[in-house]
């Protein structure tokens, strides 16, 4: 029987080319989903009603927290790659840890940067870590969703081959219809977090520190661990034996850290003030 898939769209990876100089959508995906989780916090800080007498970050400092953000999300990420994925290549290349240009970055490396950044930024303007770590939480999976796209059109973190009718044939892989894993994520991980994220805000998640960080945190966690069954390892980094994957494996400690975010933001909403 003839499978059905769907040709891959003809967009080219560079988004903006001029000489030598190129950037690429997959820059633009983390460019934009800084600028638009900035947009988006500032919103939600001028926002009154969400915070209650919860002491919240001024506007005028969520410059230097995207700032934090965006050097923590890159040393972190791609140190992640060098420690997590490929510790022994880069051993043996050690000059090529410094060419983020080249690919090579690592979700969960780039979350460590990101509560570090967010340690610092709540230290240096005096606002409580879990308060900025819920306002990160929800503007997170605007990036989230834009650097999944970016991994779409660069055509990597492809899926398994299958045989479903939306199944992608992606040219520079092997000719074979594969899940779009990375619009999935890009779904999951992305717009459907952002909505539900914001639905708890609007209804006094702000209030209850520790709430939107622990959700952000167990449900990415979830979600990833879950499209991992989706997404093709690559077997000599990511593939892990009975199954398992280091994507997988590297969620597994999100799932306690969310959980327990979530039973401490509860008993703090029943203590008396």
């Amino acid at each position: 029987m003839e499978i059905l898939a769907l040709p891959f769209p003809a967009i080219d990876p560079v988004a903006i080319s001029v000489g030598p100089f190129a950037v690429r959508w997959y820059a633009l995906g983390y460019l934009v989903g800084f600028l638009g989780g900035w947009a988006y916090a500032y919103a939600l800080v001028r926002t009154d009603r969400l915070w209650g007498d919860v002491p919240r970050p001024d506007p005028e400092s969520l410059t230097d927290l995207i700032l934090y953000l965006m050097l923590g999300t890159v040393i972190g990420g791609r140190l992640g790659e060098v420690i997590f994925y490929e510790p022994t290549y880069y051993a043996a290349h050690p000059l090529e840890i410094i060419a983020i240009w080249n690919g090579g970055m690592a979700f969960h490396g780039g979350l460590i940067g990101v509560v570090l950044a967010i340690w610092y930024y709540a230290y240096r303007f005096k606002i409580p870590f879990l308060t900025v770590g819920d306002l990160c939480a929800a503007f997170a999976p605007i990036g989230l969703f834009l650097v999944r796209i970016g991994n779409f059109i660069n055509q990597e973190h492809w899926g398994r081959p299958t045989a479903v009718p939306w199944a992608v044939v992606f040219p520079e892989v092997d000719g074979k219809p594969r899940h779009p894993s990375q619009l999935y994520e890009a779904g999951l991980e992305g717009l459907l977090l952002l909505a539900v994220l914001g639905v708890v805000a609007q209804k006094g998640g702000f209030t209850r520190p520790g709430l939107l960080t622990g959700l952000f945190t167990l449900c990415y966690a979830l979600a990833r661990i879950a499209l991992e069954f989706f997404r093709e390892p690559d077997p000599d980094i990511e593939q892990l034996s009975h199954g398992l994957t280091m994507g997988m494996v590297l969620s597994l400690p999100m799932i306690a850290v969310g959980i327990t975010l979530l039973i401490y933001s509860a008993r703090a909403a029943r203590r008396p003030t």
